[in-house]
């Protein structure tokens, strides 16, 4: 919820996501509905009528496999 608006993140069925810290970088594992899944995530933060500063938090056994480390999709206006 934000602003008091709130907001809907749905998953694809079957959906599998899995986030590694490599050091230099950053990798998001996912099959075809984990991304259909955080393509639709990201679709909903960029709505008009969502406001900076909204965001996600994605963290393991809370929509990312075991072993995962914590995303958080957060949207930002500023330049």
């Amino acid at each position: 919820m934000t602003d008091g608006t709130t907001r809907v993140f749905t998953w694809e069925e079957g959906a599998r996501i899995e986030v590694r810290n490599l050091g230099s970088e950053i990798v998001i594992e996912a099959n075809a509905a984990g991304l259909k899944t955080l393509a639709g995530h990201l679709f909903t933060l960029a709505q008009d009528d969502v406001p900076d500063g909204a965001h996600l938090h994605l963290e393991e056994n809370n929509g990312l496999e075991d072993g995962s480390v914590g995303l958080v999709l957060e949207r930002c206006d500023d330049e």
